[in-house]
C-alpha cells in the first residue's frame, strides 16, 4: 500500500485532472460509448463522481456494484459537462476534507461496508477508479492516454487485489515503475517475471484489454 500523503495528494490531483476533462467534453464526445458497456463518456464521468459522492456523504455499502453504479448515472441524467465538472470539484474539496481528518491509525482500520480492505486501500482503489475512468473517457472521444502518478498507483492497487486473490506468485517488472511483487516477495525463486508497459498491463488486470499479448489468461482480472 502506498504512504498514506502520496494517496490523498494523488486523489485531489486526479480529481482536479478529471474535473478538467470532463468539462472539455462536448456534446458530441459526451455521448461517445465508452469501454464500459451500455455506458457513454458522460456516464463514465457521472458514475466516478457519484461514487466519490457517495463516499464523502456516508453511502459506502454496494459501491462497485451494479445496481450502485447505476443508480449513480442516473441519478446524473441530463447534466451537462459543466455541471458534472463542478460536482467533480465539489467532492474533490469534499474528500479532501475527509481525508483531513484521517490519521495513520484510521489509515490502516477495516474499511466500513464489508469490504475486505482497509481505509488506505479503499482510497488507493478510488484514485485508481479515477484513473482509470479517466483514461475510459479518453478512449471513447480519441485522446491520448496519460500517465504518470495514478498509473502507478493503480498498477499497485492491482497488485494488492491479486495477491489477495491468491493470483501469482509473480513480479511485476513493468517500464518505468519499480518491481511489484504479485504473491511474493523478491526472494521467491519461482516468482513469474512480467514485463512490458504498466498500461497495458491494467488495462488487462481490469478487464478492458485481452491478456495474450502479455502472455497472461483472463485470471488476472480483478473484476472478473
Amino acid at each position: 500500500m502506498l504512504p498514506r500523503d502520496e494517496v490523498v495528494q494523488g486523489i485531489d490531483q486526479e480529481l482536479t485532472g478529471f474535473a478538467n476533462l470532463v468539462r472539455s467534453l462536448d456534446a458530441h464526445e459526451s455521448a461517445r460509448p465508452s469501454r464500459c458497456q451500455g455506458w457513454t463518456a458522460r456516464d463514465v464521468a457521472a458514475h466516478l463522481i457519484g461514487a466519490f459522492a457517495d463516499v464523502t456523504s456516508g453511502r459506502i455499502e454496494g459501491q462497485g456494484t451494479p445496481e450502485v453504479s447505476e443508480r449513480q448515472v442516473a441519478e446524473r441524467q441530463g447534466r451537462t459537462s459543466g455541471e458534472l465538472a463542478d460536482e467533480c470539484e465539489e467532492v474533490r474539496k469534499a474528500t479532501g476534507a475527509m481525508l483531513a481528518g484521517f490519521d495513520d491509525g484510521i489509515w490502516t482500520q477495516e474499511a466500513p461496508g464489508g469490504y475486505d480492505m482497509t481505509i488506505g486501500q479503499a482510497m488507493e482503489s478510488m484514485w485508481c477508479g479515477a484513473y482509470v475512468h479517466a483514461d475510459d473517457i479518453r478512449a471513447a472521444i480519441g485522446r491520448r492516454s496519460e500517465r504518470g502518478p495514478g498509473l502507478r498507483a493503480s498498477v499497485d492497487f492491482v497488485a494488492d487485489q491479486l495477491t489477495a486473490r491468491g493470483w501469482g506468485p509473480a513480479m511485476l517488472d513493468l517500464d518505468g515503475l519499480e518491481e511489484i511483487p504479485v504473491g511474493a516477495t523478491p526472494q521467491t525463486s519461482n516468482a513469474r517475471r512480467i514485463t512490458g508497459d504498466p498500461l497495458t498491463f491494467l488495462l488487462i488486470a481490469t478487464g478492458r484489454g485481452d491478456p495474450a499479448p502479455l502472455g497472461l489468461d483472463a485470471s488476472v482480472n480483478v473484476f472478473a
